[in-house]
């Protein structure tokens, strides 16, 4: 097997043990080498680099597909240089994409007549999708105010300081107040009443979460909506709702076919999902749908012809890869609903075992709730030694990526490592997870807890000064410890 050197930190080239029998002399880092060479070096120099990332089958920090069928990889590279824009030039392709649309648009009880084509879009993730979204809100809202004769310079959206940071970005990139519902201790997603009591005439849509990405749990939509719908009532305002189901709108149709979240609720104008999550399709892949052609104002839709026949076009992007529209089509076909359906059952039931394994350490609080993405939130129950940072570090040398991370306000002091449960973890992970957590709890017992220790020691040294309360010592090693993974990511020059 031919080896390569990896560089170091302070080297600018790339060498290779091999250079020999391919190149003569390193290969710069950062700027295009002068010298063609080989394909055959070309590919080993970057496979070798790739061994050193981590295992996806192992990365129990991302909610993204890391397998599918042998078949429905040839497929993805079977289509992997069609350009997905090109309607006119591969038909079958956008009629794969319609199919996928209506598909998920009657999953979520869209209100459709038996010839009507439902109103959505696929994207590149939910994060596009969310844009697209928040868009058509703000246009929709600006209309309105416009009509009415009042400012329209100053949108808001009310949401949960749970939300993933796509919708900050949106916020952001698109000038809209973003309205956060703080959370509570041992409350982790959006209040349904203190998040109507934000609403205001410049509210463009209230952002309800199903799956939260902290600990799972699915907000409570049907509450939301009902009790704006008696806002809407007393102020004879018309605000929306609209769902970001990116990681639980393949899951609660399955497992919760009884649960209102979806189209079922009249102020439920869009949703998107990610394909690429529980859709069961590799990364690259979102929906959006709305509920009626009305609440996608047609002034957001472009016409192209430059490509062919006049194409309609509503996405950030323009260019895109086919692969996953198709592998998205496959996975709908393949498995039905019968085979969702097995498929979310069994994550869920793979979660039961995490969960009660965790459970039998003694050592670990569960976050996460019994309804929700099959995921597993759980905190240290004592932290006083060693805290979740560390048993996430220490979970590596074993080849797990299980993130630790700290809760948004108002429940920083609350630090979970989160497990989630994708359709290739199996049973035997799971039981092979919590033996290797049982190791790392005993490694980290039988050592000496430097940064508790530092701090108990400045406390006793500082005779007279205000003893602080156990909240605040977490919250202190927590700092601590994120300072150093920021010292350390920085010196590997790593990219967020």
């Amino acid at each position: 097997m031919v080896l390569s050197k990896a560089a170091s930190d302070n080297d600018v080239s790339v060498h290779s043990t091999f250079a020999s029998r391919y190149v003569r002399v390193s290969l710069p880092r950062f700027q295009m080498p002068e010298n063609s060479i080989p394909k055959e070096a070309a590919y080993q120099i970057i496979n070798d680099e790739l061994m050193l990332d981590g295992n996806p089958r192992l990365n129990l920090a991302s909610f993204v597909t890391t397998w599918m069928e042998p078949e429905c990889d040839k497929l993805i590279m079977a289509a992997i240089n069609k350009n997905y824009v090109d309607m006119d030039e591969y038909p079958v392709t956008t009629e794969l994409q319609n199919r996928c649309v209506n598909m998920i648009a009657h999953l979520f009880n869209a209100p459709l007549g038996e010839e009507e084509t439902a109103v959505g879009v696929g994207t590149v993730g939910s994060s596009e999708a969310i844009m697209l979204a928040g868009l058509a809100f703000k246009r929709k809202w600006q209309n309105k105010m416009k009509a009415q004769g009042k400012p329209f310079d100053k949108p808001n959206i009310v949401t949960g300081a749970n939300v993933q940071v796509c919708w900050e970005k949106f916020a952001r990139y698109f000038e809209v107040e973003l309205k956060e519902v703080k959370l509570e201790d041992g409350y982790y997603v959006m209040d349904p009443e203190k998040a109507v009591e934000m609403v205001d005439e410049n509210t463009i849509c209230v952002a309800a979460i199903l799956g939260s990405t902290l600990n799972g749990e699915f907000e409570d939509v049907k509450r939301l909506n009902d009790l704006l719908v008696e806002k809407n009532k007393e102020t004879g305002w018309d605000t929306p709702i609209h769902v970001d189901a990116a990681s639980g709108g393949f899951i609660a149709p399955f497992l919760y076919p009884e649960l209102e979240w979806d189209f079922r609720l009249p102020l439920v104008k869009s949703i998107n999902v990610s394909g690429h999550k529980y859709g069961l399709v590799y990364a690259g892949i979102g929906w959006v749908i709305w509920r009626n052609k009305e609440d996608l104002p047609e002034e957001l839709i472009f016409h192209i012809n430059y490509l062919g026949a006049d194409q309609p076009t509503f996405t950030l992007n323009f260019s895109k890869g086919s692969s996953q529209v198709i592998a998205q089509y496959y996975q709908l076909i393949r498995l039905g609903y019968e085979g969702y359906r097995n498929i979310m059952e069994n994550c869920q039931e793979n979660a039961r075992v995490l969960k009660e394994g965790l459970e039998k350490t003694g050592k670990f609080n569960i976050v996460s709730k019994e309804i929700g993405v099959p995921l597993v939130a759980f905190s240290l129950k004592d932290n006083s030694k060693h805290n979740e940072f560390e048993v996430s570090d220490h979970l590596r040398r074993f080849g797990w990526i299980v993130p630790a991370y700290t809760m948004p306000p108002n429940a920083e002091h609350v630090t979970v490592l989160r497990v989630v449960i994708r359709e290739d973890f199996s049973r035997t992970l799971a039981e092979r997870l919590v033996a290797d957590i049982e190791k790392v709890l005993h490694e980290l017992d039988s050592l000496p807890a430097r940064v508790s220790a530092k701090l108990a020691a400045a406390e006793e040294s500082s005779s007279g000064v205000h003893k602080k309360s156990a909240m605040e010592v977490q919250l202190e090693i927590t700092n601590v410890w994120k300072k150093f993974v920021a010292e350390k990511k920085k010196t590997k020059n790593v990219i967020c």
